[in-house]
């Protein structure tokens, strides 16, 4: 059934293989943690992660997902672990199914604490620290209330302060550097040495990040990374490179043509908005061979959209369409043929997440 996605085992097998020597052996971190939101927590890509010898961590931003793997993550030696910092109406299904979780806010850390008594469990959590990128984390100039919080988490019986970690580039599109890292490095060494102990994690990103191990300049005393897009779809994301021995192609959207029709190429009227509120804008190119495919914006970002058909344009869609120019390819197109797509990383997680998108392994 159409559409569908594509999964190619070796492909991602290669590319996990990859992101692991480079995290590892280049960048001569101690752990290595995957992150599993991308691709919706699927089952057969989460039991390849678990099965790779230089995994240590399985990660998400959401419980659900986590909980559908907990188990086999164990039976692996795999660690699980919250990315999102947790809400407090969660907090039981946190320490349930999570061994570690990213936290910042106290109030929500003494409610995890509440939860790990009652369930007869210590929780681990990794303190954020907001090194610029302004999302979450104790702000890194704010050094007293970093050193009252560590105070205050190391008191409690049922928390364990494994380290301290950093998210850069998701929402300023701060670049890792030596000086941010670095300060993040300085901060924890600080509580190791108020404090007397030692943190297991300092964990200096996502993929973001990972372009540091590459070059072999991530900052020491980095010890963890936390890949995504990396491991998916082989990107540096701090430039957008190509990390050595990746490819972009290990998933492929496929989608089937329910109409092809020579129509105009500007819409005949007064021009309102489209189904999403927004003003559209068009080219004129005349008569064009139109076709619309069985996919659209519900299931994912078109302009996220690759063709593999490099004579196909996209022109635009709607909920449940995508509408493209075919006037150039040099296929004979008809109804019921497919067409295939490359993804980038924003329409490969709404397709994973989107249940009218059929999954195929290969």
């Amino acid at each position: 059934m159409y559409p569908r996605l594509v999964i190619d085992l070796n492909k991602f097998r290669g590319n996990l293989d990859a992101v692991a020597k480079i995290t590892k052996e280049d960048g001569k971190c101690d752990s290595l943690m995957i992150v599993t939101k991308s691709f919706c927590a699927d089952p057969v890509l989460c039991r390849m992660v678990a099965e790779h010898p230089m995994v240590d961590f399985l990660a998400d931003s959401r419980v659900k997902n986590v909980a559908s793997y907990t188990e086999m993550a164990h039976e692996y030696l795999k660690k699980t672990v919250l990315l999102r910092i947790p809400m407090h109406c969660e907090v039981e299904e946190v320490v349930r199914y999570v061994d570690l979780s990213f936290n910042s806010e106290l109030s929500t850390i003494r409610l995890l604490n509440e939860a790990a008594k009652k369930a007869g469990k210590v929780h681990s959590i990794l303190l954020m620290i907001d090194m610029g990128d302004l999302r979450e984390g104790i702000f890194f100039r704010n050094e007293d209330v970093i050193m009252e919080t560590v105070e205050e988490i190391l008191g409690m019986e049922n928390i364990e302060l494994y380290g301290v970690g950093v998210n850069l580039t998701c929402y300023g599109a701060i670049i890792p550097k030596a000086d941010n890292l670095g300060g993040l490095v300085e901060i924890a060494r600080k509580i190791e040495d108020r404090f007397g102990i030692k943190l297991q994690m300092v964990s200096g990103g996502n993929s973001s990040s990972i372009y540091l191990a590459e070059k072999k300049e991530l900052p020491e005393g980095i010890t963890n990374l936390r890949l995504g897009e990396s491991f998916i779809l082989g990107n540096d994301t701090a430039y957008l490179t190509k990390l050595p021995g990746t490819v972009d192609d290990a998933l492929i959207l496929e989608a089937q043509i329910v109409e092809l029709k020579e129509k105009p190429s500007l819409p005949i009227g007064e021009v309102g908005v489209d189904a999403f509120g927004e003003k559209p804008e068009y080219e004129d190119r005349g008569i064009i061979k139109r076709a619309i495919i069985a996919v659209g914006k519900q299931d994912t970002n078109l302009d996220g959209m690759t063709p593999l058909d490099t004579k196909i344009d996209i022109l635009g869609g709607s909920s449940d369409h995508t509408i493209l120019d075919v006037t150039n390819s040099d296929t004979e197109y008809k109804v019921g043929d497919v067409v295939s797509f490359k993804l980038d990383y924003g329409a490969v997680l709404k397709l994973f997440t989107s249940a009218y998108v059929e999954k195929t392994y290969k």
